[in-house]
């Protein structure tokens, strides 16, 4: 047994310093974890600040006329364009001039003078159907609040229904609060799967492949031998993301970092399973770079980080039983975020090891495989 634990640290030893060897490695397994970070923190963000809207106001009264200045007061809308009429609209929804079109009618001040029901009409462009959304919500709410301006100078008051709203998890409702916890597994993902993939790939192209099988090591234990130095640098690169969620974006973190790091564990395990399995079939570097490119495309779109899973189709929900992303970014928000314990992400954590079970012995016998 200290033989073996001897042997398995050589390798790990031999193999760390393969990769820190070159500085472009060391670059790449640190800078791009940061950076990714940054940008995610930053520019990916579904939250409202800045909307074009078009006005296509057919009444041109005082009441139309408040409406527009709360909407132009918000701070989220800005005017793109002022129509004259409706076949104007066409054009700058085509365009993207204007995510959304308010249309006020001619009888909209007629209406509120007479007490009864005046419509205004959205018109959104759709193909941004997240931002059209939440923005016609946001101008659901200036609405609201202007129905309610009229509504209290009323006499007898007309009877009101009010909206309280708490947010749990996110009080500001801030994307990056949902986003940023989700990148601590996809980001290390992305260089985990590709450091393990062009780990064999590497041997043989530089042609060590060879003076490693005449070593007295097994294949199971150049398997583990390499399996363990991208364990510990996904999980390092895991490290990294979320201290930057932590400490630069004031993301408070509610959860265990036992709880986080044992999810965190199996699904790094998992990843380089499937990392050296691609490694195991690659010829060369180029070909493991270009499965693993492949590979990671449709494990991230379905891994829920962007749309939830429960919009897919049913086919895709299925196909997504097998994408240990998933698993992992549903665990490790719901422990940064909600702060839950080990045997309420159970239902996470047991697919992650099953998933483990599978990809490193499959790992394990296509190594043997191609030896023989």
């Amino acid at each position: 047994m200290l033989d073996f634990l001897r042997r398995i640290a050589s390798l790990c030893r031999k193999e760390l310093l393969a990769i820190f060897k070159d500085p472009a490695n060391r670059v790449i397994l640190i800078v791009p974890s940061l950076v990714e970070s940054f940008l995610f923190g930053y520019a990916a963000t579904y939250d409202l600040t800045n909307v074009p809207y078009a006005l296509l106001d057919q009444s041109g009264g005082i009441h139309a006329a408040e409406l527009v200045a709360r909407l132009d007061g918000s701070g989220v809308f800005h005017r793109a364009a002022t129509l004259r009429t409706q076949k104007e609209i066409a054009d700058v929804i085509d365009a993207g001039k204007a995510l959304v079109v308010v249309q006020i009618g001619q009888r909209f001040e007629q209406q509120l003078n007479e007490g009864g029901m005046a419509p205004v009409q959205l018109i959104l462009d759709a193909r941004n159907s997240n931002t059209a959304g939440s923005a016609a919500a946001y101008i659901g709410g200036i609405i609201e609040g202007y129905n309610a301006t009229l509504q209290s100078g009323a006499a007898p008051p007309l009877p009101q229904i009010t909206v309280e709203s708490r947010a749990w998890y996110n009080p500001n409702l801030e994307t990056r609060w949902n986003l940023l916890p989700g990148l601590i597994a996809s980001l290390s993902m992305i260089q985990t799967l590709m450091l393990s993939a062009l780990s064999v790939a590497r041997e043989r192209e530089n042609g060590t492949f060879d003076q490693l099988l005449v070593t007295p090591f097994s294949p199971m234990e150049v398997m583990i031998g390499k399996a363990i130095p991208s364990i510990m640098i996904g999980l390092t690169q895991s490290t990294i993301v979320m201290m930057v969620a932590l400490f630069w974006f004031r993301i408070p973190m509610a959860g265990s970092l036992v709880t986080l790091y044992t999810g965190l564990t199996l699904f790094t395990v998992a990843s380089v399973g499937l990392g050296l399995s691609i490694s195991a079939v690659s010829a060369n570097m180029q070909q493991a770079m270009l499965y693993t490119f492949m590979l990671i495309m449709p494990l991230i779109l379905l891994s829920g980080l962007a749309t939830p899973v429960r919009n897919m189709p049913e086919f895709l929900q299925i196909a997504t039983l097998i994408n240990p992303l998933r698993f992992a970014i549903d665990l490790v928000q719901r422990v940064y975020l909600e702060g839950v314990g080990l045997l309420t992400v159970i239902h996470d954590l047991i697919p992650l090891l099953i998933i483990s079970a599978i990809t490193l012995p499959l790992a394990a016998w296509l190594f043997r495989h191609r030896l023989l």
